[in-house]
């Protein structure tokens, strides 16, 4: 279990705020769940976060950060390798499931994919999206 505790002295005007927490989960587009998990803390707290009845531990803004990060060079390698392409294209995917089945060394739930894929797609023009094709029963 991972320690996500304040360092000493840790100032209130250095910690991020309920509103920040909840504006990079969504923009990473991890729901709460799935955030609870990752952060091995109850779903129950990470709500208390968004709701500001807890403080955010500095630990887990670091986290944040650090999946931010995670996602911009995802999301950088992916449009640089997209951006010659004559008719660019990516799949997103409808369900972790299916994310997890195409690729299962990616950590992330496939809402976090389909956020990233969005700003992938405010970069590279005329980008294709689409699901990948369900198998004929």
């Amino acid at each position: 279990m991972t320690d996500y505790t304040d360092p000493d002295g840790m100032p209130d005007d250095e910690r991020m705020t309920d509103a920040e927490f909840r504006i990079v989960r969504d923009w990473l587009g991890l729901t709460g769940d799935w955030l609870a998990a990752h952060l091995n803390v109850s779903p129950r707290t990470v709500r208390h976060w968004e709701q500001g009845k807890y403080a955010i531990p500095d630990g887990v803004r670091l986290e944040l950060e650090r999946l931010e990060a995670q996602t911009g060079e995802f999301v950088g390698n992916a449009i640089a390798a997209l951006l010659d392409v004559p008719e660019p294209g990516v799949l997103t995917y409808r369900t972790d499931t299916e994310y997890h089945t195409a690729h299962p060394e990616v950590p992330f739930p496939a809402s976090w994919h389909r956020a990233a894929v969005a700003r992938i797609a405010q970069e590279v023009p005329g980008l294709a999206i689409a699901y990948p094709r369900l198998e004929q029963r």
